[in-house]
């Protein structure tokens, strides 16, 4: 126990948590402020709501993202037992579904688009939506390479505290983005 502790302090990773729940204290903070704009201006009149449906492809996007975080949580269990090539099977996968659920929320623009729906328009609140999926993209694209940079640890020969410490990264990151996209969904649903 004492050796771990020594590797542990001998890579200095506490300092790295910190800054990754710092980040997304922040991205919550930053989120919070978005949809309370979006709330005050679709509250303060008439024509000033969403007034139009939101792109099934979200539904089934929420569904993807949620599978992804079951095959994260799924990753970093093996990790903890060592078997790591279930490690990168479920790292692999949940990269895949990362990737699925930005085609799906592009696709979900592309339904809007055609409809006429577009982010410019007299409509704030449709720009909002907008606005909420694609900062949520960037926010999935970090998750993405976090877990490239998990994946790539699975594959080199580095002390086992450092993949599980990335593996804990990614995998409270991952989670935290799902929540977040779970939220930003039932906002919107709420509020269409």
């Amino acid at each position: 126990m004492q050796n771990l502790n020594k590797e542990v302090d001998r890579y200095n990773l506490q300092p790295k948590k910190f800054i990754m729940w710092l980040f997304m204290i922040s991205s919550i903070i930053f989120f919070a402020g978005l949809t309370s704009g979006f709330i005050v201006y679709s509250g303060d009149g008439v024509g000033k709501t969403l007034n139009v449906a939101l792109p099934q492809a979200f539904i089934y996007s929420t569904i993807v993202i949620v599978l992804s975080s079951a095959s994260m949580h799924w990753a970093y269990l093996q990790t903890k037992r060592l078997k790591f090539g279930n490690q990168r099977l479920g790292l692999w996968l949940t990269l895949l579904l990362g990737i699925v659920f930005i085609v799906m929320q592009v696709y979900g623009w592309s339904v809007w688009t055609n409809l006429g729906v577009f982010f410019i328009n007299s409509n704030a609140t449709i720009s909002f939506v907008y606005a909420f999926t694609f900062l949520h993209i960037i926010h999935i694209l970090a998750g993405l390479i976090i877990i490239i940079t998990a994946l790539i640890s699975s594959y080199r020969k580095l002390p086992n505290v450092i993949n599980l410490f990335r593996m804990e990264i990614a995998s409270i990151f991952w989670h935290f983005v799902d929540i977040l996209w779970i939220y930003l969904y039932v906002f919107l649903l709420l509020n269409q």
